[in-house]
């Protein structure tokens, strides 16, 4: 079967993204860079954990003072949602609804992007309220890498869908470009997961002290 070829709902594989060899040498290569990510990952939460109370002095503001639990649930809730948007966008993939399927990625993306938008006004936030910087302290160095990290991950990952929204509008659904879509929607899932452990472990363990 060629990926080029025409397809209908009766005639599109069930699993399209991965009909192909190319296919699910993409799921294989995905999953190694995946491994990779989680280590990296691991590693950053490790060196939060063991920083996230060196502060210069007893009296230097620590997260427990300068976290605002309503601003991140928001950006929890935004990145939460657009987890759910990306499986719809990739049910209609698999029942061979491009247009659908463009929608929902759509609707992913602009809830990325308001995720990003609160996270760059929660970081001016903490500048220009409390003076909190990268240099501040070891728990700030510490918790700006790993947020800022998972930032720049999510910046990655709407580009991804962006560039793969744009590039194939003309072109439709097939073997060839099924596996990019949804692997796409594997590595936002990914980046979800990720912030769901920077939720717990940063933001509610920090205000618990």
């Amino acid at each position: 079967m060629q990926a080029e070829e025409k397809f209908t709902p009766q005639t599109w594989p069930e699993s399209p993204e991965k009909a192909t060899l190319e296919g699910k040498n993409k799921f294989l290569g995905f999953w190694l860079f995946l491994g990779g990510e989680t280590v990296l990952f691991a590693s950053l939460f490790a060196t939060y954990i063991a920083l996230k109370d060196k502060v210069p002095s007893p009296d230097h503001m620590l997260a427990k003072d300068l976290f605002e639990l309503p601003l991140v649930f928001v950006m929890t809730m935004l990145l939460l949602t657009s987890s759910l948007t990306s499986v719809y966008a990739m049910y209609h993939m698999k029942n061979y609804n491009f247009k659908k399927m463009q929608l929902w990625m759509l609707i992913t993306v602009i809830l990325g992007l308001g995720f990003l938008a609160c996270e760059f006004y929660e970081f001016h936030h903490y500048y220009t309220e409390y003076n909190h910087t990268f240099t501040s302290s070891a728990f700030g160095s510490a918790f700006y890498t790993l947020t800022g990290f998972h930032g720049a991950h999510v910046i990655f990952g709407l580009v991804w869908m962006i560039l793969l929204m744009v590039r194939n509008a003309g072109r439709g659904l097939s073997l060839y470009n099924a596996p990019k879509f949804y692997l796409a929607s594997l590595y936002w899932h990914f980046i979800d997961v990720v912030w769901v452990f920077i939720f717990t472990v940063v933001y509610l363990m920090g205000m618990v002290g």
